[in-house]
């Protein structure tokens, strides 16, 4: 059974010919030829949480490359090295604020008026907060409310890549109950209180819709491929066996019930005896070791390959010794509001993938074009899909050639910043 070729292309779709970098729109000069002066403000640094450095920092790069100047403004209180330190990413520049010593509540306010503070400083047209929540949700309401002030004229964008609140990441993330309550109010307010908003998906854009954002304020920019993706290397170069067809697990694993894994899995062994597990990632609460336990307990340790969280510069060779990967997903609200860049990496290789019609996975994934849709939770029909792609080796090129196609035509961020700019010029001031 073959694995993916090698292809040393990063920015072009060998398939279509055509230009898919960030920078593809680099003759345009800003929107209608005007140029902006732009901040986007985070929730946290550029690692190790993923919502600055693959969404935010993808799209700033875009819009430098159409002529503005963006500027991204940090707290990075999960990565503390970085406090303080400024750099530049393919002219980008990157500004760490400086972490001040935690004082209980004191700590919170200084850590928002230093950004605030920053944003102010470079005069910008456009302030752009990175999630309703947490530091960026402070830096936005205090925009507000100096704009409500006339002390700023710049237009307030907010983002939202992921429903935090009730049902959301507050149901996740190991917060008291007092953070709960406030973050599904920050949420609420955040997205209510903006000149416009983008959104990561569908269902984030129907929810404001019944908040009351009006339609015209509401963008529906989803997440793109991020440059590094776009190419494959060698299956032999990945350290796992490439002498057995290779389902291809690429996870945090909150999205499933591990047990599901188990099941659908053990199908798939029931038709191809030789396959193996290949597991690439790691969970918030352990459910790595659980998945690893419960494979014991089912006497397929064997067929197991678990490799842990790794760097994503590693991840090519993983995604190329992989003939087929699964991306399930569970029908809550948090898995129909977010937009996986997982599943975009997967596509973007040219691995062919059998996911759960959820939420953004049926906007990415076409089925039998750009991979295979089942029904959510429908095990027995996920796990034929598995054993198709598995026997069928045609497809599993023809599916591959087909993601690849689609997310760098579709879902490229020199495309996708054209929304972006409209919601920085098309919202009225209130």
């Amino acid at each position: 059974m073959s694995k993916h070729a090698t292809c040393d292309v990063i920015f072009m779709d060998s398939d279509s010919g055509a230009r898919v970098s960030a920078l593809a729109s680099c003759c345009v000069v800003g929107y209608n030829g005007q140029a902006m002066r732009i901040v986007m403000i985070g929730l946290f640094g550029l690692r190790p949480k993923g919502t600055m450095s693959v969404r935010a920092l993808p799209l700033a790069k875009a819009l430098v490359a159409r002529g503005h100047q963006v500027d991204v403004i940090m707290p990075p209180w999960s990565y503390p090295q970085d406090s303080g330190r400024e750099w530049e990413e393919g002219r980008v520049r990157v500004r760490n604020i400086t972490m001040p010593p935690r004082f209980p509540l004191l700590w919170h306010l200084i850590v928002t008026w230093r950004l605030v503070r920053r944003a102010l400083a470079l005069r910008p047209d456009v302030v752009h907060c990175f999630k309703p929540k947490g530091y960026a949700g402070l830096a936005a309401l205090a925009f507000w409310l100096l704009k409500g002030l006339g002390l700023s004229k710049a237009r307030l964008v907010v983002d939202s890549d992921d429903w935090e609140g009730k049902g959301g990441w507050n149901e996740i993330g190991p917060y008291t109950r007092l953070q709960r309550r406030f973050f599904a109010w920050q949420e609420r307010w955040g997205l209510t209180h903006c000149d416009a908003l983008t959104v990561a998906s569908r269902a984030l854009e129907t929810i404001a819709w019944s908040l009351g954002v009006a339609p015209g304020k509401v963008f529906y920019v989803p997440n793109g491929v991020v440059s590094g993706f776009g190419f494959r290397v060698s299956g032999s170069e990945a350290r796992i066996p490439t002498d057995h067809p290779v389902v291809l697990l690429y996870t945090r694993f909150f999205e499933f019930a591990v047990e599901r894994v188990i099941s659908i899995f053990q199908r798939v062994l029931a038709e191809v005896p030789q396959a193996r597990l290949l597991v690439v990632g790691k969970g918030f609460f352990g459910e790595e070791a659980r998945l690893v336990e419960l494979m014991r307990e089912a006497g397929l340790a064997d067929h197991l390959v678990y490799v842990d969280w790794v760097e994503p510069d590693e991840l090519p060779a993983y995604f190329a010794a992989a003939d087929v990967a699964i991306y399930p997903y569970d029908d809550t609200l948090i898995n129909r509001t977010k937009c996986s860049v997982k599943l975009i990496d997967l596509l973007a290789a040219g691995v062919p993938v059998v996911a759960d019609d959820v939420g953004q996975n049926g906007e990415y994934v076409v089925h039998g074009v750009s991979g295979l849709l089942v029904p959510a939770g429908d095990t027995d029909t996920f796990a034929g899909s598995v054993v198709e792609l598995l026997r069928d080796e045609s497809l599993r090129a023809k599916l591959g050639r087909g993601a690849r196609k689609r997310v760098f035509e579709e879902f490229n961020w020199g495309k996708l910043v054209e929304k972006v700019e409209e919601a920085y010029w098309g919202a009225e001031e209130r």
